[in-house]
């Protein structure tokens, strides 16, 4: 019902190719740019209250990173009197060396456990800052609902704030230690290669050319290369894998499905329709799978064939410096140290093209959930919308209210409504009319229409809609409370409205936590519905139909209940008894808008193509 409605109007992707633009096959594409991207995720993180420790974090990794860049410094200066030792076959020099070499190995040791153990908590940091600040903008009021109905982008929130907010912690925090990494040795190997080859004199037709720091050009020449052509072959990836990411999280979605309704599939011996279901969207997860294969494979020719390249590039590089006798043999197995130092930190790309591909496809879905939790309150594009406010408490007005769905165009008969405190009221629906959405409209998850609802400011209302109630994983005492805390009410006030519902065998496993959406019936999931209502005592109760689907003794001991104790709230009941029924002092009436019907066209919701 609501989903038709919504689709269209808060997706932010637009659908394109995702084998060839990059994008998942929901039809998402990162209409926001990479930059706003990245603001958005950080944006989550440092305002939650993971923040400070993160700006402390990130400082020591800094320091860290840098200690160990000056480690790599004076362990590539070791090479050159080692070697030269081992030329002159000076024994006692070459044990000194020695000596050396495991104070700096172990200093580099030290920042190595240092650096792991900073990166480790970096991730458990991020993924904290990250999962709170989506927690948070998930569960504002309203804001799940409206979500769940916003097209492609609201499908399995789940695997978004759980699975890929991990994955994406874990590869930023990895990809930028990285980086930080490679830059800063980068910087100081850069200087090591100028020195060693700033004087370096290429003869071409009996001319001398002067090449200041060459190994440093041949270094970053050769590193360009390999990353152009890494992006060139890889590139495709991204798409790739937030096509696999969308994959894997159907086929969860429907695993998941089948355990939570495995007693009506078994009963309806639906196991092999399901098996073939299961079976399709662990094909498509295989397929999305066997292209990120065949990318790996074509990635590889660049990043293993520079791989065994580079054993050798550094001595050929350095090789002019040692055959012109500008460097003794130690002096080229320096060189040769620092070449393959600086043109390893400028091969980060290469070497970890594949994770930034993935990490690219993370943040694209992270991205864009978080962008659609911050928009979708703000609904735009539909002809008119019901206008919701706060008035005196006690009293609900309701005036010329109208209700546009895909499916229907309904209006409440009775234009100008006001139900007061203790008064109960029943809207009965013509057949056809959208009953449901009434109950929506009503609880403002459903604004389209028009029409002006005024809620009593400051007291609670508790909605109660069609079918078996929401039953929370918890304690029975949680689920009376929810969605309070279980603190609020003593354990006997639990205790007494249970044995008020006839629930009194539920009495010794309050603080028991159990599946009680499965161990109980539906009539008992209804009646501990209308005990929690009796624990919470509130003001005004919404009822989408309940009432007509209890059996007629269920119905007088709740009846009985809303006329005795809970005498003094305000009832508004859609569907279910008749007029007769001496709980309710007024009935209403839902029905079809007939200015719709004159005009014969369908109302535009938005997102409908009708």
């Amino acid at each position: 019902m609501g989903g038709a409605g919504f689709g269209g109007m808060l997706t932010v992707m637009t659908e394109r190719s995702s084998e060839n633009s990059g994008i998942s096959p929901e039809g998402e594409i990162a209409q926001l740019g990479f930059g706003r991207q990245i603001g958005l995720i950080l944006r989550t993180i440092f305002g939650s209250p993971a923040g400070k420790t993160l700006t402390l974090l990130l400082a020591a990794i800094v320091v860290v990173v840098a200690a160990t860049a000056y480690g790599q410094i004076r362990l590539n200066g070791w090479n050159k009197p080692f070697y030269d030792a081992l030329s002159r076959r000076d024994l006692r020099d070459f044990l000194y060396q020695l000596g050396v070499f495991f104070l700096i190995a172990g200093f580099l040791l030290g920042v190595n456990v240092a650096q792991r153990w900073l990166v480790e908590t970096l991730e458990l940091r991020l993924r904290e800052g990250l999962v709170l600040g989506l927690l948070h903008d998930w569960m504002l009021p309203r804001r799940a609902f409206w979500l769940a109905n916003a097209g492609s982008l609201g499908v399995n929130p789940d695997q978004r704030i759980h699975e890929d907010a991990r994955k994406l912690c874990e590869l930023s925090a990895d990809l930028f230690v990285g980086l930080l990494q490679a830059s800063i040795l980068f910087l100081t190997f850069s200087g090591v290669l100028w020195v060693l080859s700033n004087d370096f004199i290429f003869r071409v037709a009996d001319r001398d050319y002067t090449v200041p720091g060459f190994m440093v050009w041949a270094a970053m020449l050769y590193a360009s290369a390999g990353s152009l052509l890494s992006y060139w072959v890889g590139r495709g990836l991204i798409g790739r894998n937030a096509q696999r990411y969308a994959r894997e999280a159907d086929l969860r979605f429907s695993l998941v499905r089948v355990n939570e309704h495995v007693d009506d599939i078994s009963l309806a011996a639906g196991e092999a329709d399901e098996k073939r279901r299961i079976e399709l969207h662990l094909g498509n997860v295989l397929a999305a799978t066997q292209r990120i294969v065949r990318g790996h494979a074509n990635l590889t020719w660049v990043t293993a064939g520079f791989g065994w390249i580079t054993i050798v590039a550094p001595i050929l590089v350095a090789a002019p410096l040692y055959f012109n006798g500008k460097v003794s043999f130690g002096g080229l197995m320096m060189a040769a140290g620092a070449f393959s130092q600086a043109q390893s930190s400028l091969r980060w790309f290469i070497d970890n093209f594949s994770a930034i591909a993935d990490w690219r496809a993370t943040l694209l879905r992270v991205a864009n959930f978080r962008h659609a939790l911050i928009d979708v309150h703000e609904p735009s594009g539909f002809e008119s919308r019901i206008e919701y406010t706060e008035g005196e408490s006690g009293v609900i007005a309701i005036d010329d209210l109208e209700i546009v769905s895909a499916a229907n165009a309904d209006m409440l008969n009775e234009r100008k409504v006001v139900v007061t405190a203790g008064e109960r009221v029943l809207i009965q629906g013509a057949p056809g009319t959208g009953k449901t959405q009434l109950f929506r409209a009503l609880a403002g998850l459903w604004p389209w229409g028009s029409g002006h609802i005024v809620r009593p400011m400051g007291q609670q209302i508790f909605y109660l809609p069609r079918g078996t109630p929401y039953m929370p994983r918890g304690t029975l005492r949680e689920v009376l409370a929810y969605p309070l805390k279980a603190e609020s009410f003593e354990a006997s006030a639990a205790t007494r409205a249970l044995y008020r519902l006839g629930l009194e065998r539920l009495a010794p496993l309050l603080d028991t936590t159990r599946r009680w959406d499965r161990e109980l019936s539906q009539d008992e999931q209804l009646c501990l519905a209308i005990a929690r209502i009796l624990l919470q005592s509130p003001p005004w109760v919404l009822i989408d139909g309940t009432f007509g689907s209890l059996d007629d003794d269920v119905l007088d001991l709740v009846i009985g209940v809303f006329t005795n104790e809970l005498h003094h709230t305000g009832i508004i009941h859609i569907g279910g008894p008749g007029q007769a029924h001496p709980l309710f002092t007024r009935v209403l009436h839902l029905v079809k808008d007939p200015r719709t019907r004159r005009r014969g066209l369908p109302v535009k919701v938005p997102g409908t193509h009708l």
